[in-house]
């Protein structure tokens, strides 16, 4: 069976966001794809299979992260539309039918991938308790994702506070349903990017995912508010970067990105 690893929201190797992709002819039994997740051992392995002609998606999409099945995953879509553009199987647009609804990948002229993804909501509510002492910096802000991704969106000082990050893991784990999402303005923001971003995702197995890219399906509301513009551009990332540009349609969130495929090869099992 072959299996690809893919760097997603880069356009060169060892960057972004690593995710798993396999191509099936169906889905088999939950504990065996929770076993390949567990065994590549990346934020997310994504797994689809055709669907047939005429419905509403053209390929069914799940992500596991090593621990648990999770409704959304951007960077393991964009890393799946990528494998299915480069091996011919797909071409142009492709639906995906997933836990959150059909999404939508589109091949664009200059070899990105722009994902359709649902906006989503932010209610502004207090910081938790202790979640200053987990993050290690005082939030500016805080506001709620659920129902959508069920993270919370914490804005600090500036750009330096967010790079400097080093939480307690096992703190933030009990704080919010999904992660935590750490974001401030950018040094520079007439500059490559407007904000940056980190995510914390302990409760699902993940202390911190290089680039989270439906973690923009919020930070492109709350930024674009802010800048007053449709069109931005984030930088996320600790040890590994990437970058995500984001255009705010109303209920629907578009990412943008490369990706690049670092492993080609063979599973066994």
């Amino acid at each position: 069976m072959r299996m690809r690893i893919v760097d997603a929201f880069t356009d060169r190797p060892f960057s972004g966001n690593p995710a798993g992709v396999l191509l099936l002819d169906a889905f088999p039994e939950d504990a065996w794809l929770q076993k390949v997740a567990a065994e590549v051992n990346l934020s997310e392995t994504a797994f689809a299979h055709p669907l047939p002609p005429g419905g509403e998606a053209d390929w069914a999409l799940r992500w596991f992260t090593p621990t648990t099945e999770v409704d959304m995953c951007g960077h393991a879509t964009l890393a799946t539309a990528h494998v299915l553009r480069g091996t011919g199987v797909a071409t142009g647009t492709v639906r995906f039918a997933a836990r959150c609804g059909v999404l939508i990948a589109t091949a664009e002229p200059d070899g990105t991938i722009t994902l359709d993804f649902p906006t989503s909501s932010l209610t502004p509510v207090p910081a938790p308790e202790g979640l200053e002492k987990a993050l290690g910096a005082k939030p500016v802000a805080v506001h709620d994702t659920a129902p959508h991704i069920g993270d919370l969106v914490v804005e600090l000082a500036d750009e330096a506070t967010v790079r400097g990050l080093a939480p307690d893991f096992a703190l933030l784990s009990s704080l919010s349903e999904r992660g935590i999402i750490a974001t401030a303005v950018a040094d520079d923001p007439e500059g490559a990017y407007q904000f940056v971003s980190r995510g914390f995702f302990p409760a699902v197995g993940i202390d911190e995912d290089p680039v989270t890219g439906s973690a923009h399906t919020a930070l492109a509301p709350y930024w674009s508010a802010r800048f007053n513009r449709d069109e931005l551009t984030g930088f996320q990332g600790g040890a590994r970067t990437g970058i995500v540009r984001t255009r705010l349609r109303g209920e629907r969130t578009h990412l943008n990105g490369h990706a690049v495929t670092v492993i080609d090869g063979e599973l066994h099992a």
